[in-house]
């Protein structure tokens, strides 16, 4: 696969407000796994192939587990997550897949019982970062395999 646009060097200012953003979910006080984990799962549902190589290599480094990153895409029959956790995959699919579904009062709810709404924020922004992400990698064809973490 050969990428299309080296996008970081092409349009710095658009990639610095994605960094902006980043930066503001890292602040946010959000566990560095559960990030990853949110990271994972959407690119997971995107089908980023480069986004999944580099985050599941950072969600190793902070700690997280093979077992838990292998079933992550079954973590509704895997009991390896926590509530929180749940809460926040569930809140990722939802608004990852926001064109097949409403992100019903229920599924709110759900979440709120886990994340304050400053958390609830956080979690969002993360979630719209990914994605955003996502959707850079899969268009320019970032190559996957080329991330090193630091």
């Amino acid at each position: 696969m050969e990428p299309r646009i080296k996008y970081s060097e092409k349009a710095p200012d658009a990639i610095k407000g994605m960094l902006d953003l980043e930066k503001y979910v890292h602040g946010s006080g959000l566990e560095r796994t559960l990030y990853e984990l949110v990271k994972t799962r959407a690119s997971q549902i995107n089908g980023c192939a480069y986004c999944l190589d580099m985050h599941t290599k950072d969600a190793r480094k902070a700690g997280e587990t093979e077992q838990r990153l292998y079933a992550l895409s079954a973590w509704r029959e895997a009991p390896f997550y926590t509530d929180r956790e749940r809460a926040a995959l569930a809140w990722t699919e939802a608004l990852t897949l926001i064109s097949e579904n409403d992100v019903a009062d229920a599924l709110y709810e759900a979440t709120r019982k886990y994340f304050d709404e400053k958390e609830i924020i956080a979690l969002t922004m993360a979630i719209i970062a990914i994605n955003g992400w996502n959707r850079l990698a899969i268009g320019f064809r970032t190559v996957p395999g080329s991330y090193h973490p630091l």
